[in-house]
């Protein structure tokens, strides 16, 4: 066994220096993550109008959305899902291959259809990706007279809700489960959504409810 005192001391650009001398390579690797925000330069972001501010007096008067990244054995999958600050509850969702626009239009489209909210008086929020700050996804806000509002660039803490949503789900289900593809991802995120977190899950927020029940209560008309 080698003595301490015998061992020699050296920063890390020396100990790099000497291995491209020697020709070695660390046999340590980065795990590679998706990125799914990206921004377009040439759009214009829209204010901060929630301002973490994500409490809601009513459903279907302010809805925050995100993306996040699932692992399948033939590669990333993509999820979109749209959650009412009233209830907590994910009105929307899509999952996919791709982070094209079509993702996050068919997150929307799916709340829309559900709800049926009063759009003048709804305000939208996401970050500041390229899905969100196209001219087809911007173009359906301002058709229904949606308001739009997003985070700060960034600032993770401006769309909190939605980043505990999708910590929730990942530590709650997604991580304990391998998905060979995107129909069994699609599977299981299913059942997480629409047969647990919304009908079972309890929030403290909610007075220790599910969204289903908190809806049930407070706003029964939109949960029947």
């Amino acid at each position: 066994m080698q003595r301490r005192e015998d061992l020699e001391s050296a920063c890390r650009n020396t100990v790099a220096a000497a291995m491209r001398k020697l020709g070695l390579k660390s046999r340590v690797c980065k795990r590679f993550k998706p990125t799914t925000t990206q921004t377009d330069p040439t759009k214009q972001p829209a204010e901060n109008t929630l301002d973490r501010d994500f409490t809601a007096e009513a459903p279907n008067r302010k809805w925050v959305t995100d993306i996040t990244y699932l692992a399948t054995a033939t590669g990333w999958v993509y999820l979109a899902v749209v959650v009412d600050l009233f209830s907590r509850k994910a009105v929307g969702w899509s999952i996919g291959a791709s982070l094209a626009t079509e993702l996050v239009s068919d997150a929307l489209r799916q709340a829309i259809e559900r709800r049926r909210p009063d759009c003048r008086g709804l305000l939208h929020h996401s970050d500041r990706g390229c899905q969100y700050t196209s001219d087809t996804y911007q173009g359906t806000l301002t058709r229904l007279g949606i308001k739009c509002s997003m985070s700060r660039r960034g600032c993770c803490y401006d769309n909190a809700v939605m980043e505990r949503f999708f910590w929730s789900l990942k530590h709650e289900w997604t991580n304990h489960e391998r998905f060979g593809n995107l129909e069994e991802a699609r599977l299981s995120v299913f059942r997480y959504i629409e047969t647990f977190y919304n009908a079972e899950r309890i929030h403290e927020t909610l007075d220790y409810l599910s969204p289903d029940a908190y809806e049930a209560e407070n706003a029964p008309a939109v949960a029947a």
